[in-house]
């Protein structure tokens, strides 16, 4: 049976793990501090072990003070390991700020805020030749999308028109890595097909949830943190023609009025 090992076992990663534990896949995962499901990131010994049993690895890990972790510690055993398929969860955000206009997997990266994150998508495309690189937009799914801060007063709409964001549901990836199993290494954007205003987004959510939106404010009124300005300061469209092309994958929640139904549905 096939073996995965996922390096940063957290939400979208957690997803995949469950979906190949139910398709008879053995997983081993790591997470900061050992569990019941993850092992330790820093136990080197059970980390060489596993990466040395694994067929497929997949990093979810960020950048940590500016350098990719899972590289800078165990990028000597993972070069010369027998895995057949490693890939890697990148984001969008290595492509900055393109005032709203879409762009592909041939874009330059580099130019934004996320210099780590792009330092760091380039170190895994040149590390082996058989490596997946996902990158990704705003991710959501149950338990984390807008009606979580709908419901706990935490959501806002911004006055910013023209700001255009993309997103996907976290089911989506894991279909998407999932696909990039049989499909040929290289970098893939997964979206969904309808990039929108965060402000649509908390409208509809209200919508689904009988609620009144929030009122229009500026990012001062709003009070966002220093985190938060900066999702506001990039503006851009994300294509998934590529992965749909090449991997034969599409979103099953193909906007997010459909995945936001489908999370209030259930």
């Amino acid at each position: 049976m096939p073996h995965m090992l996922i390096f940063g076992l957290g939400y979208t990663a957690g997803r995949l793990a469950e979906r190949l534990r139910s398709e008879g896949w053995t997983v081993s995962a790591t997470r900061r501090e050992a569990g019941p499901d993850a092992i330790a990131f820093d136990d080197m010994a059970a980390v060489n072990t596993a990466i040395g049993s694994a067929s497929h690895v997949l990093s979810s890990v960020p950048p940590v003070d500016g350098t990719d972790p899972v590289l800078d510690r165990y990028g000597t055993a993972l070069a010369s390991a027998p895995a057949s398929w490693i890939g890697y969860l990148s984001s969008t955000g290595v492509y900055g700020d393109t005032g709203g206009a879409w762009v592909d997997e041939s874009a330059p990266i580099g130019s934004g805020r996320r210099k780590a994150r792009a330092e760091a998508d380039a170190r895994w495309q040149g590390f082996r030749d058989n490596v997946r690189t996902f990158r990704l937009p705003g991710i959501y799914g149950p338990g984390r999308s807008v009606l979580d801060r709908i419901r706990s007063g935490k959501a806002h709409r911004i006055d910013l028109p023209g700001q255009i964001f993309s997103r996907i549901h976290v089911d989506d990836i894991v279909a998407g890595v999932v696909a990039g199993f049989d499909g040929p290494a290289g970098v893939y954007n997964l979206a969904d097909d309808l990039p929108a205003p965060h402000n649509d987004v908390v409208t509809y959510g209200c919508q689904l949830l009988g609620i009144a939106p929030p009122p229009l404010q500026t990012m001062d009124e709003a009070g966002l943190s220093a985190m938060a300005r900066g999702f506001y300061a990039e503006n851009r469209r994300v294509a998934n023609g590529k992965a749909k092309r090449l991997l034969g994958w599409s979103p099953t929640y193909a906007d997010y009025r459909a995945g936001l139904r489908a999370i209030a549905a259930a």
